[in-house]
């Protein structure tokens, strides 16, 4: 149990201030980077190891520590402080070299999402480790593109493998159970960060029962005051969860034998009639929402122009952090009919590695040096998301948590916060927080969702070409076209028409 006097930890708040100052003086997306001090190049010239390796990246656009923290945001843990000086990248670069007496020059550049990953990819770019989504994991690994990690890479005597000896039981559990193209994805993939979706809402103006449940985006009660998410795949799922809501919610649904199974079996069902449904729900949820948004729904929450905002969990504790700082709280909800858990997680690229062993050690290196205990905390602390390493026996990451979400000694209004299914499995050590009992459902719900919430998590699984189509044109027509504004006169009119060509036609035949 961790009891810290430090409430709320504005990771992402400080983090965006950093990365933008350090984006401004890269000046691009793409960042060249080597070891080049005087120790490294001593080293090589002296005993031979001259070899050098280029390691081409490709990540999220701010979603590493790009480093230059401020001298007063050491992080102040039981085991010692942590801060970040350098970029990961350059710190790997200076690590590798020590760890292996080989140089690597990272070629590290970005992109915005999926799609835009996936269309540098078909155009000809070249990457050895990329950090897609789930979803495009599972695309990559149906179109046989990537490169299995190797044997070593899972080798849990090596302490220099800190990703197999630290990611969270739950989470790899998920990565051995879960396949694409009939292969697991955890022989291919290490996950990066992760969270689920839910809804963001300020609890002066909506209940926690109406934020509990997708219908939210529908409810008149909230007409222009809530936001959804500008992109087919996330808008379907929520809309999915609200159109079956009387299914999902069902005890004889819940206490199915295979309830996880058929719960993303229903999320992710693509029947004319369910695609239909979703639609026609979608083109009320346009006239009712203020915007369909990517990004803007955070700023949007701060500044109260809207009461509720469906939201990817990393994003909810950046939106919950900064509203704190204006001086008025937030909260965080999980739907009660289901969840959507996501990752984001390293992959490597046929094309890329091109079977050259150098450079795919080079790359499990830097999965294992970003799985590292303190690296972890800088990268979750940098970009606010939630990392998929828990820290095995290194006691770390666990502090972090309470570091950021303990209450403090004289508080009074505490909860037990029990983080054992991710924590877990470490001899029956408990992972219990004690936190401000407004946390069990602000930033620490948000980053480390409870054990319940998780109960109705489910992914969403890679489409194929003809389910793609369907719900794309499903997307268009809510996007560029609602059904539901055309207004009675414009009915009549077309059924006059109608009526017009059909008797028209009858009086033809007949001559």
């Amino acid at each position: 149990m961790i009891v810290n006097g430090m409430r709320g930890c504005l990771a992402a708040w400080y983090g965006r201030l950093r990365k933008g100052r350090m984006q401004a003086a890269l000046g691009g997306a793409a960042i060249c980077l080597t070891v080049c001090s005087p120790l490294a190049v001593k080293a090589a010239g002296s005993d031979g190891r001259d070899q050098e390796v280029t390691l081409r990246i490709c990540n999220w656009e701010e979603y590493i520590d790009l480093g230059d923290w401020d001298a007063d945001e050491t992080i102040e843990l039981e085991s010692g402080g942590i801060s970040g000086e350098n970029t990961m990248m350059e710190d790997f670069q200076q690590w590798y070299y020590e760890t292996y007496g080989i140089r690597v020059k990272i070629e590290y550049s970005t992109f915005g999402n999926n799609e835009d990953l996936y269309n540098m990819l078909t155009l000809g770019d070249t990457y050895d480790l990329v950090c897609p989504s789930e979803y495009m994991i599972m695309k990559l690994l149906n179109e046989d593109q990537l490169v299995p990690l190797s044997e070593e890479f899972f080798d849990t005597s090596d302490r220099n493998n800190y990703y197999i000896n630290g990611v969270s039981p739950y989470i790899r559990d998920i990565f051995e159970e879960n396949e694409a193209g009939g292969r697991p994805w955890g022989d291919y993939a290490a996950g990066y960060m992760w969270g689920i979706t839910g809804i963001v809402y300020n609890p002066e103006l909506v209940s926690e029962s109406a934020a509990s449940s997708w219908k939210i985006l529908n409810d008149p009660a909230y007409c222009r005051r809530i936001t959804l998410k500008d992109n087919v795949r996330d808008s379907y799922f929520a809309a999915v969860g609200a159109v079956k809501s009387d299914l999902l919610t069902s005890e004889e649904f819940r206490n199915a034998p295979d309830y996880l199974k058929r719960l993303q079996e229903e999320m992710n069902d693509t029947s004319p009639e369910t695609v239909a449904r979703v639609q026609d729900y979608l083109q009320d949820v346009k006239n009712n929402a203020y915007s369909f948004e990517t990004d803007s729904g955070k700023a949007d929450m701060v500044t109260g122009k809207v009461a509720a905002n469906y939201q990817w969990s990393g994003d909810g504790v950046y939106t919950m952090d900064q509203a704190d700082e204006d001086g008025f709280p937030l909260a965080f909800a999980v739907p009660e009919e289901a969840t959507n858990i996501y990752f984001d997680g390293w992959v490597m690229l046929k094309n890329g590695i091109a079977g050259d062993e150098a450079r795919q050690h080079a790359a499990e290196a830097f999965i294992n040096f970003t799985s590292r205990a303190d690296n972890v905390i800088r990268n979750m602390y940098y970009v606010g998301y939630t990392s998929v390493i828990s820290g095995g026996s290194d006691p770390r990451i666990f502090e972090y948590a309470g570091y950021c979400y303990g209450a403090k000694e004289d508080e009074t209004e505490v909860s037990e916060y029990d983080l054992g299914y991710f924590f877990g499995q470490d001899g029956g050590k408990e992972y219990v927080i004690t936190a401000p009992s407004d946390q069990v459902n602000r930033q620490l719900f948000a980053r480390y969702p409870r054990g319940e919430a998780m109960d109705r998590a489910v992914l969403m699984v890679c489409f194929d070409e003809e389910q793609n189509r369907a719900i794309n044109q499903m997307w268009i027509n809510v996007r560029c076209y609602n059904i539901h504004d055309v207004p009675a006169w414009a009915w009549g009119l077309a059924v006059s028409v109608l009526c017009g060509m059909v008797l028209f036609g009858v009086k033809k035949a007949g001559r």
